[in-house]
């Protein structure tokens, strides 16, 4: 695996170490957002305030020397807003188009779910197409172009639970999580100066990244290790929990993660430990559950793990 001259171990290596200076604890994170990165995927980051999600993002964004735009996300929010409109220019009598900050290569869409169904539509062409449509014109995106979603799991007062074909969009979810007592006192003390974001300097470029994914993309998948995931996919579909099952994007989107997951490992074969590895993060937000089993507590990680356990793995 060679990129520009360098090896992609050692680059994936470097781009985790930038990360760590700045989130701590959280080396599991860490890894599922950069195969996340290698397969060009969205992420919804669903935790509680101030465990470091946006923290997470910049620093992402400044690894990887990529344009950084960040919405706050809030009921009055227009789709324009997002996207850019055209501006009349009294000079000359036309109208300009003036971009909106989707012209980046990461979005952070922060507590996205406080925007209206209408506003948080209008993410959905770039997060699948790499587009957007404005105006009647089509306009691309930078590449590569990824959105960072976050949402606060607690706070329900006026918000807008994102719909299932949003949803379906991201490649996969992420839960921070409080870190442990000893590295939150190294947290205190990392930003008893400058804040270590401030301190990311770029390990990539946006050149560098497009070639790693790239390579991730021809990562090769055994038609037994397809079928495994399609095995897993139809048991969430069969399952009397789940209202809805994984979709087929969803099974796309464990395709691809799991070519990333091989990648990382430094692997150009997909094995069937890659597809378990991704498989709750890339599946688990998008099965929609039976009322019974929402109301009786059960989680959507646990009938993924079901699923791993339930089919059979190949040889």
């Amino acid at each position: 695996m060679e990129v520009a001259g360098k090896s992609a171990l050692a680059q994936l290596a470097a781009l985790q170490d930038n990360l760590k200076q700045v989130i701590r604890g959280k080396d599991e994170v860490i890894e599922l957002l950069t195969i996340a990165l290698l397969a060009n995927g969205s992420v919804l980051m669903e935790d509680v305030p101030g465990v470091g999600k946006t923290t997470l993002a910049k620093a992402l964004a400044k690894s990887i020397d990529a344009s950084f735009k960040r919405v706050q996300f809030t009921p009055d929010l227009l789709p324009a807003d997002i996207l850019g409109s055209s501006i009349y220019n009294p000079k000359d009598g036309a109208f300009v188009f003036r971009p909106g900050p989707i012209f980046c290569n990461i979005l952070l869409a922060d507590e996205i779910n406080r925007a209206s169904p209408r506003t948080q539509s209008a993410l959905l062409e770039a997060m699948s197409e790499g587009q957007a449509s404005i105006e009647g014109d089509r306009r691309e995106l930078p590449a590569p172009f990824l959105v960072l979603a976050t949402q606060n799991p607690i706070e329900f007062h006026g918000t807008y639970p994102l719909p299932e074909a949003q949803l379906d969009r991201f490649l996969g979810q992420l839960d921070l999580g409080y870190p442990d007592p000893e590295t939150e006192v190294d947290i205190l003390h990392a930003v008893s100066g400058e804040h270590p974001v401030d301190r990311v300097a770029p390990v990539w470029t946006r050149d560098e990244t497009a070639a790693l994914q790239r390579q991730t993309q021809a990562v090769e998948v055994e038609r037994s290790v397809s079928r495994y995931m399609i095995a897993l996919v139809q048991h969430t579909r069969a399952d009397a929990r789940c209202r809805l099952g994984v979709s087929p994007r969803g099974a796309i989107m464990l395709f691809r993660a799991s070519q990333a997951a091989a990648f990382y490992a430094g692997r150009n074969y997909v094995l069937p430990d890659d597809v378990q590895r991704v498989a709750p993060f890339v599946l688990a937000h998008r099965l929609v559950l039976a009322s019974k089993a929402k109301y009786a507590g059960v989680s959507k990680g646990v009938i993924i793990r079901d699923a791993l356990d339930a089919v059979r793995v190949p040889a």
